[in-house]
C-alpha cells in the first residue's frame, strides 16, 4: 500500500489570497469547487490527484508555527523544479521564510503565505530512497 496526503483543509481569513499563492506555487491548480455562501465560504483549489480546503475563518485570530504550541509549523510538497517555483513566488511579493539549503539530494525552499503559514517545497535529485531521505547529510 502507497499513501499519499489527498488534501488539506485549512480555514484562512482571506480566501481569494491564499488560491493566488496556490496558484503561483503551482500553476496546475485550480478550483475544483466550493460555495460563495457568505456565511460558509469554502473552496476546493488544487489538480485531480491532490487539494486544498480553504474554509472562510470565523476568527480573525493566526496561527504563528515555530512557537512551541500545539499546531502545524509547515506544510512539505514535492515539486519538480524548487528555483522556477521560488522563481514565481518571489516575482509575485511572497517572502521566503528559510534560506535556501544545500544537500546533494534535494533542493528545500521555504515560503510564507499569506497568512503567515509557512510551507516547504522540495525538489528530491534522486530517485533512491536512502539518498531521498538522508539525514546524515547537511543540509546547510
Amino acid at each position: 500500500m502507497t499513501t499519499k496526503l489527498e488534501h488539506a483543509n485549512m480555514a484562512v481569513r482571506d480566501i481569494d489570497g491564499m488560491i493566488r499563492f496556490l496558484q503561483t506555487a503551482f500553476p496546475d491548480f485550480r478550483i475544483r469547487g466550493g460555495s460563495d455562501n457568505p456565511k460558509d465560504r469554502w473552496i476546493h483549489v488544487g489538480n485531480d490527484e491532490a487539494y486544498i480546503a480553504l474554509n472562510q475563518a470565523k476568527s480573525g485570530k493566526g496561527w504563528k508555527p515555530y512557537t512551541g504550541k500545539a499546531g502545524v509549523n509547515h506544510l512539505g510538497c514535492e515539486v519538480d523544479d524548487a528555483e522556477a517555483l521560488r522563481a514565481r513566488l518571489v516575482a509575485g511579493g511572497y517572502r521566503e521564510s528559510t534560506v535556501p539549503n544545500a544537500h546533494p539530494h534535494r533542493i528545500r525552499v521555504y515560503f510564507y503565505d499569506p497568512e503567515g503559514n509557512d510551507w516547504e517545497f522540495v525538489q528530491y535529485l534522486s530517485d533512491d530512497p536512502a539518498e531521498r531521505n538522508d539525514y546524515e547529510l547537511p543540509d546547510r
